[in-house]
């Protein structure tokens, strides 16, 4: 019977048409040999399963990646978002039969060093940063080092990184239109401006008031304006609205019981939106109108994505997880006449 033989570097060489004493070098990763031939040998020696002690993975048949995630995230308001998405990774991991190392670390002290040092030290082919932003200088070391990065709840606006988000700017144009259908044409957008997925929210909202004639859209930016300010604008008048879209939960609720209860200052009709729909969405009273992140699928997505690219798949990937309405109790009918 015959025997399936294990790939060569002639091998590699001839899918390449370069010489063996190029692929030799290259997965040596000795000077002289380009960064594109580099990666070229190195992805083609991955996909053929070419053995070195050169690349970890093809020493070690087990596929291994890092996980990230920020511990005050983990811990705080974010706490269930980031908890479904661990526990996407671990289910799709385990199915793929992925090592997966989730490490809860302080957000402030994630370098390019402490990266470094966390690969080194766990020997994984690839790393995932969950709602971690990468700076130029990871983003170039992981090219560099051949580690597959992809980001949770991320994304990379140079499209030069896999990720994995929420699909942040539907999902913001379909809780803004929710507003609209409802006859509210004043409408003030509570947002954050750190985050290039936030600001896909703030896109979302403002493409949504752009194709309803007569709407008019307000943004007020919280790293310059506090929630508690907002309120104390909104019930004094300042802002000429009647519904406010918050780009999530957390923030949202805290406005309810001010903007929506029984000893409200607002107009018969005002309304609310959040965005993620958390557990505290469903514990507010009246419910939150939010729009539902699955928080599930990015996870599993992630590991997916990681696979791929731990299979030697050099394109960035980019994945968004389509979103769902719910209507809750926040949003109410709005009268033109009121306004």
């Amino acid at each position: 019977m015959a025997t399936s033989r294990r790939p060569s570097q002639a091998d590699i060489a001839e899918q390449l048409g370069v010489s063996v004493s190029t692929v030799s070098r290259a997965l040596a990763n000795e000077i002289g040999i380009s960064e594109t031939v580099r990666r070229d040998v190195q992805r083609v020696a991955r996909m053929m399963g070419y053995r070195s002690k050169h690349m970890r993975h093809a020493a070690n048949p087990d596929k291994r990646a890092l996980a990230l995630v920020p511990l005050n995230s983990a811990i705080g308001n974010l706490a269930s978002f980031y908890h479904g998405i661990v526990e996407g990774m671990r289910a799709q991991a385990a199915e793929a039969g992925l090592a997966l190392d989730v490490r809860l670390v302080n957000e402030d002290l994630v370098t390019v060093d402490f990266v470094r040092r966390h690969v080194a030290k766990t020997d994984v082919g690839g790393v995932i940063l969950a709602g971690i932003d990468p700076d130029e200088a990871m983003t170039s070391w992981a090219e560099e080092a051949g580690i597959a990065l992809v980001l949770a709840n991320g994304s990379d606006t140079h499209m030069r990184l896999s990720s994995v988000a929420p699909a942040n700017f539907y999902g913001a144009y379909m809780a803004t239109k929710h507003l609209l259908d409802n006859g509210h044409r004043k409408i003030l957008h509570y947002t954050y401006h750190h985050r290039p997925t936030i600001r896909q929210r703030r896109r979302g909202f403002e493409a949504a008031i752009a194709d309803c004639p007569g709407a008019e859209g307000t943004v007020v930016i919280s790293n310059e304006n506090s929630s508690r300010q907002l309120l104390l604008d909104l019930v004094a008048g300042k802002y000429d609205v009647s519904a406010v879209f918050c780009w999530n939960d957390s923030v949202a609720v805290t406005m309810i019981d001010t903007l929506l209860g029984p000893d409200s200052p607002m107009p018969p009709g005002f309304s609310l939106v959040g965005f993620d729909d958390l557990p505290i969405a469903g514990m507010a009273s009246p419910r939150l109108s939010t729009v539902r992140v699955d928080r599930e699928a990015i996870g599993r997505g992630v590991i997916r994505l990681m696979a791929t690219k731990l299979d030697g798949e050099m394109a960035p990937l980019q994945l968004e997880v389509g979103l769902t309405l719910v209507e809750g109790e926040t949003v109410h009918r709005w009268e033109q006449a009121q306004s």
